[in-house]
C-alpha cells in the first residue's frame, strides 16, 4: 500500500488556497444576461394575470420568461436514477405558485440593477388560495396543492396527489402484535425532526450558453451533471445529444446540489437569445426557494424482554415534502432501511406511513438522507428502553447490534425507492467501535452523569449508525485512463467532486493499482461531453462505486502494458512484468522505462494510443458503522447547555486518505450538532420563512464546537477498493440521538422535538420539579 492509507493533500487545493478561478462563478462570460426571477409572496395561489409588457420594454431587457411562453413538459427536479421513483409535478414556470419563493417568471438584462427593476415593472394578479402549512393536516385536505391532471409518478409509490400524498408506502415481518404481547417492557413516544437548510458556502449557481456547433452548454454547481442533461432535455424539449453540462469546483453540496435548481432558466434564456445568461442564487434565495431536509414525525413501539433484548418495533412516519416531491419516497424508505437492520435480532417489525405535500419551500436530499430523523427516534427509544430496565445503554446497544456475518430481512425487503438486495454483511467493526469509543470517551466513569457545582451537571449519552456505500444495482460509475508519451496518465471519471476530495482518493486507487505515485494521475471530471457516465455525487457512492470502476479500469490498463511489452519484447506476457516504473520481462533481460515506453509506443514502434475504460455497478452496499458519544453539561437554572465533547469512532472500511476521511467525519457531525442544538427552519403563520438569511437561522461555528474525538477502526471490506466502503454521510447521523441522550441523562429531560433548544430543556426541568 504505497499510495493508499495515505494522507496525500487535495489535488485541487494549491489552486483553491491561491484563489484561482475554478468555480461557477468565476468562469461566467463577461458578456452573459443576468437572469432574475420574480417570486411568489403567497403560499399558494393561482395566477389569474400577468403582465410583462412594461419590462420587455425597459432597454437592457432582453428576455422574460412566464407559465406562458416556456414549455409546459412536468418533470421532477430530483436527480437520483432513471426510471425517477420522485413524482413528476414540477413545470418550469407554471399558473400555480405553492410556497412564498417560488418562481413567477424570470427576466434577462444586460445589468443585475435592470435585471431588479424589469421585476418590479411586472404586474401580477393573484387568486388567492388556502395554504396547507401543518404536514399534519395535510391529507385530505379540502386544499388540492397539485390538481395539474399532468402529475404522475413512475413508480408505484402510492402517489395521490388528490390527497395531497406524494408518496405512500409499507411493510414489515413477523407478527408485531403477538409479539409485543410478550415482551416485558412496551414503550410508546412520538418524535419530531425539523427542516434544516444546507447552508453550502457556494450558493446555488449556472450561466449556460449556445457553442458554435448549436449545442447548449450548461456549467452549473451540480452534484449530478449527467441527470441534468437528461431532465433539461426533457423539459425543454431538446436531445439529448444538443446539451452539454460541465460541473467545475463546487463550493459544497451536501444534497442541495442534487436537484435542478435555475439550469432550466438560463438555458431557455441562452437559447432564445444567443447570448450567455446566468443565474446566481442570493442567500435568502437559497433559504426561501431551493430546497431543505424533510421535516418528519415518528411514532414509535419498542417492545423488549427484561433482559435487554429487543424484540418487536414499530416505526409510523409521516414526512413533509412541501411544495414538489423531490425525493419523497426514498428519504422516507431510508429513515427506516437504514437504522432498523442495526438491531437485527428483533422479531417483527412494522414500517409505513405517507409522504405529503405542504405550501412550504420543498424538501429534497441532505447528508443523512432521512437516516439521520430515524436515527434520533431509534436511538432515542433505545436509551428509553434500556433505563426502563435499568440496564446500560452501550451494553443495550452490544447485546442487540448487527455483527459481522450476519444479516437482516429488512436489508432484502426495502431499499430506495424499490425492493431492497439481501446482503450478509461481511465487514464490522461495531464491536470495536463501541469499546474504542467508550475508552475515548471514558463512558464507565461518566455515565450517567455527573455533578458539577450545585446548578451544573454534566450527562453523556450515545447512539449508533449505519449507512450505505451507493445503491446496488442501480448506481453506476466508469473512468477512463490514458496513458500519455512522458509516462502519465490521465484519468477521466463522471465522478463529481464537491470538495470532497474525491478527484484525490480515485486518483489515489488508480496509481495505487499501477504501481506509481499518485502525482502521475492527471485527474479530469464531470464534463457530460468528455468524462464517461456516472450518476453523480450522492448515496456515498464515490469512493465505493466510482472507485471500483478506476480500480478496474486502472487493472486493465497495467495488463495493455504488459501486452504491448510483450509485443515489444516479442515474448508471452506471461513473461513480462510492470512494477511503475519499468516494463520488463521476469528474467531481468529486457527492460524499458515507462517514460521511454510511451514516447516509443506513440512516436516510434508499432505507434497506437493506450486508452482502457471499465465500469461498475455494485451488487451490495456494504454499510459503513459508527458510534457517536456526546457529553453535555446543563445549566439547571437557565435550561442552557454546552457540548464539551464529542467522540466518534468509525468503521469505514480501508481509510483510502485518513486526512480526508477524518475531514468528512467531523464535517458532518458538526452538521449533525447543528441540526441537534440550533438549526432549525420556520415559518410564520402566514407561511413566509423567517429564517431566511444568517441573523436568524443559526449554524454552529467553530467557537461553538468545543472538542471532537474522530478514530477509525481497522476494517477491510471485501467487495470494496482496497477495502474501502463509505464514509461521506456516515458522520451526520449519531448527534442528534446522542446528544439527547446526554441531555436526559444529565436532567432527566427527555427531548423529542428538535432543535434541542435551552428553552425546551428549561421547560422540562420546571414540569419534572412540579
Amino acid at each position: 500500500m504505497k499510495q493508499i492509507i495515505k494522507s496525500i493533500p487535495k489535488v485541487d487545493g494549491i489552486g483553491l488556497i491561491k484563489g484561482k478561478p475554478a468555480y461557477t462563478r468565476d468562469l461566467i462570460p463577461q458578456n452573459a444576461l443576468v437572469v432574475k426571477v420574480l417570486r411568489s409572496p403567497h403560499p399558494f395561489a393561482k395566477i389569474k394575470n400577468i403582465n410583462t409588457e412594461k419590462a420587455e420594454s425597459l432597454p437592457g431587457v432582453e428576455c422574460v420568461l412566464t407559465y406562458k411562453n416556456v414549455p409546459r413538459n412536468i418533470v421532477t427536479r430530483a436527480g437520483q436514477g432513471y426510471p425517477e421513483p420522485s413524482p413528476h409535478d414540477k413545470f418550469i414556470l407554471d399558473e400555480y405558485v405553492r410556497y412564498v419563493g417560488d418562481e413567477v417568471a424570470a427576466v434577462a438584462a444586460v445589468t443585475e440593477d435592470l435585471a431588479e427593476q424589469a421585476l418590479k415593472l411586472i404586474e401580477v394578479e393573484y387568486e388567492l388560495l388556502e395554504p396547507v402549512l401543518d404536514f399534519e393536516k395535510a391529507v385530505d385536505n379540502p386544499s388540492v396543492i397539485h390538481p395539474e391532471p399532468e402529475a404522475h409518478e413512475m413508480f408505484p409509490i402510492g402517489f395521490d396527489p388528490k390527497r395531497n400524498i406524494a408518496a405512500e408506502y409499507h411493510m414489515g415481518f413477523g407478527e408485531l402484535e403477538e409479539t409485543l404481547s410478550k415482551c416485558d417492557v412496551v414503550l410508546k413516544d412520538t418524535f419530531y425532526t425539523q427542516a434544516q437548510a444546507h447552508m453550502a458556502t457556494e450558493t446555488h449557481s449556472s450561466f449556460a450558453y449556445v457553442d458554435f456547433y448549436g449545442r447548449l452548454t450548461i456549467v452549473s454547481s451540480t452534484q449530478v451533471p449527467y441527470h441534468i442533461r437528461r431532465i433539461v432535455a426533457q423539459a425543454l424539449d431538446l436531445k439529448i445529444e444538443d446539451v452539454r453540462v460541465i460541473k467545475p469546483r463546487v463550493g459544497g453540496g451536501y444534497g442541495g446540489k442534487q436537484q435542478i435548481h435555475g439550469e432550466f432558466l438560463v438555458s431557455l434564456v441562452a437559447l432564445r437569445t444567443g447570448k450567455p445568461a446566468r443565474l446566481i442564487f442570493t442567500r435568502k434565495e437559497v433559504f426561501e426557494s431551493s430546497f431543505c431536509r424533510h421535516a418528519m414525525k415518528f411514532n414509535m413501539t419498542v417492545g423488549a424482554d427484561k433482559e435487554g433484548n429487543l424484540k418487536a418495533v414499530n416505526m409510523e412516519l409521516l414526512s413533509d415534502t412541501g411544495a414538489f416531491g423531490e425525493h419523497a419516497l426514498t428519504v422516507f424508505m431510508l429513515a427506516a432501511a437504514k437504522t432498523l437492520p442495526l438491531y437485527n435480532k428483533i422479531e417483527a417489525v412494522k414500517f409505513g406511513g405517507k409522504v405529503v405535500y405542504t405550501n412550504h419551500t420543498p424538501a429534497g436530499a441532505y447528508r443523512g438522507y432521512g437516516a439521520l430523523q430515524g436515527n434520533f427516534a431509534v436511538e432515542s427509544m433505545l436509551d428509553q428502553i434500556a433505563h426502563k430496565i435499568n440496564m446500560d445503554p452501550m451494553e443495550l446497544r452490544k447485546k442487540n447490534m448487527i455483527k459481522e456475518g450476519e444479516s437482516s430481512p429488512i436489508f432484502k425487503i426495502m431499499g430506495e425507492g424499490t425492493e431492497g438486495v439481501d446482503m450478509t454483511i461481511e465487514s464490522c467493526k461495531l464491536d470495536y467501535c463501541v469499546k474504542r469509543g467508550s475508552e475515548l470517551s471514558k463512558w464507565k466513569e461518566k455515565f450517567p452523569r455527573q455533578q458539577v457545582s450545585k446548578n451544573k451537571v454534566r450527562g453523556i449519552g450515545c447512539a449508533l449508525a449505519m449507512q450505505g456505500s451507493g445503491i446496488a444495482y442501480i448506481d453506476m460509475a466508469s473512468a477512463v485512463l490514458k496513458l500519455n508519451d512522458g509516462g502519465f496518465f490521465n484519468l477521466t471519471i463522471g465522478a463529481t467532486d464537491l470538495g470532497t476530495g474525491s478527484d484525490t482518493i480515485l486518483a489515489q486507487i488508480a496509481a495505487e493499482a499501477l504501481g506509481i505515485s499518485s502525482d502521475k494521475i492527471k485527474v479530469f471530471s464531470s464534463d457530460t461531453d468528455l468524462t464517461p457516465f456516472d450518476c453523480g455525487a450522492y448515496a456515498s457512492k464515490t469512493t465505493y462505486v466510482s472507485g471500483n470502476a478506476v480500480l478496474r479500469t486502472a487493472k486493465k490498463m497495467k495488463e495493455r502494458i504488459r501486452e504491448e511489452g510483450a509485443r515489444k519484447f516479442n515474448v508471452p506476457i506471461e513473461q513480462v512484468e510492470f512494477d511503475g516504473e519499468y516494463v520488463k520481462t521476469v528474467d531481468g533481460k529486457e527492460s524499458i522505462s515507462l517514460v521511454d515506453f510511451s514516447t516509443e509506443l506513440y512516436y516510434n514502434s508499432e505507434q497506437k494510443q493506450l486508452l482502457v475504460s471499465d465500469s461498475f455497478v455494485p451488487k451490495v452496499a456494504p454499510p459503513p458503522y459508527m458510534v457517536g458519544i456526546a457529553e453535555v453539561e446543563v445549566d439547571l437554572e437557565t435550561g442552557k447547555y454546552e457540548l464539551l465533547d464529542y467522540t466518534g469512532v468509525v468503521d469505514c472500511g480501508t481509510t483510502i486518505n485518513p486526512n480526508l476521511c477524518r475531514i468528512q467525519v467531523e464535517g458532518g457531525l458538526v452538521q449533525g450538532i447543528g441540526m441537534a442544538m440550533c438549526e432549525d427552519v420556520r415559518y410564520s403563520q402566514s407561511g413566509k420563512m423567517l429564517t431566511n438569511n444568517l441573523m436568524h437561522y443559526k449554524v454552529p461555528t467553530r467557537k461553538d464546537i468545543n472538542k471532537l474525538t474522530v478514530e477509525f477502526a481497522d476494517s477491510y471490506e471485501p467487495t470494496g477498493p482496497y477495502g474501502a466502503k463509505s464514509v461521506g454521510e456516515m458522520g451526520i447521523d449519531t448527534p442528534l440521538a446522542a446528544i439527547a441522550n446526554a441531555v436526559y441523562n444529565a436532567t432527566g429531560v427527555r427531548i423529542t422535538t428538535l432543535p434541542i433548544t435551552p428553552e425546551k430543556v428549561l421547560m422540562g426541568l420546571k414540569k419534572l420539579n412540579k
